[in-house]
């Protein structure tokens, strides 16, 4: 038997999620436009692993200039943020669905001890931020060995 950890906040996301489809779809909800989202707030996926020699994050960032990006460290926070522009282009009028969030974005990540701040390295190709967070190298402890006098 695998036991499962309650997370309430979880079950009270989606059930906002689904109230909030339901009145998008019944039209008692304003369907965002053009002027509405970009003060929109989104959070883009994020992928964070470990190797032997540093921690990675991928976050999806599709459709985003790379000098809307902005990657920082500031007291052992790692904060990336940027904008989503609307396409322009387009008249609001001939879209028929607007699913993808536009606007500003912020995520903010706790670093640990155990990285190089001064050696964190960026790269953003096909739509995807990597961020590589170099580990430090840890003073080895020794053994001292205690003599019986």
């Amino acid at each position: 038997m695998t036991l499962q950890r309650f997370d309430p906040f979880r079950e009270l996301i989606t059930l906002q999620n689904r109230m909030n489809s339901l009145f998008s779809e019944a039209g008692l909800l304003p369907r965002p436009g053009a002027e509405d989202q970009a003060t929109a707030m989104w959070s883009p996926a994020v992928d964070i692993y470990e190797t032997e020699k540093e921690i990675v994050l991928k976050a999806e960032l599709p459709d985003i200039k790379q000098e809307d990006i902005r990657v920082s460290v500031d007291n052992n926070r790692l904060s990336v943020t940027g904008e989503r522009k609307f396409e322009s282009e387009v008249k609001r009028e001939n879209y028929h669905r607007i699913e993808r969030a536009y606007g500003s974005f912020a995520r903010t990540f706790s670093l640990p001890p155990t990285v190089d701040q001064e050696n964190i390295r960026a790269e953003y190709k096909q739509g995807v931020l990597t961020i590589s967070l170099p580990k430090r190298e840890l003073a080895q402890g020794k053994n001292i060995s205690v003599q019986v006098g």
